[in-house]
């Protein structure tokens, strides 16, 4: 067999090196890790800003009784008297979960109104004016 240097040169310029391909990889890892890390921060915002949501339909419907009852006291607020106030004419309060998945309850008694767990107010962010998990600026 007779190889010349142009034949062997020409042999190695078809294939990848095994740098070319770890870069390759190592670029594809990189930015599926990124990917992962900004799906779970962004899954984590749709809940709070959901929580906030949910929070400020409850808050225009007390708005909204109390111009309608200017005598009431906010704290004889009651799901009964707040529901045919509420967005879209909801059937119901809505449902709101913590971060963990477990459920929250909204205090009407207070406006705006405020996410409880296990007595104490509920906000991760610690934020009142976020948006997120609370009613926030309107």
């Amino acid at each position: 067999m007779n190889l010349n240097y142009k034949q062997t040169a020409r042999a190695l310029e078809k294939g990848l090196t095994l740098v070319e391909i770890s870069l390759v990889i190592g670029l594809m890892l990189g930015l599926a890790s990124l990917a992962t890390f900004s799906v779970g921060n962004i899954t984590e915002w749709k809940k709070a800003r959901e929580a906030g949501e949910s929070l400020r339909s409850v808050y225009l419907a007390q708005k909204s009784y109390l111009a309608d009852h200017p005598s009431s006291a906010t704290a004889a607020l009651t799901s009964e008297k707040l529901i045919p106030y509420l967005p879209n004419r909801a059937a119901a309060l809505p449902s709101v979960k913590a971060a963990d998945g477990s459920a929250l309850t909204i205090k009407l008694d207070v406006v705006p109104p405020v996410l409880v767990k296990g007595g104490n107010t509920y906000d991760p962010s610690d934020s009142a004016s976020d948006a997120l998990w609370d009613v926030g600026a309107l």
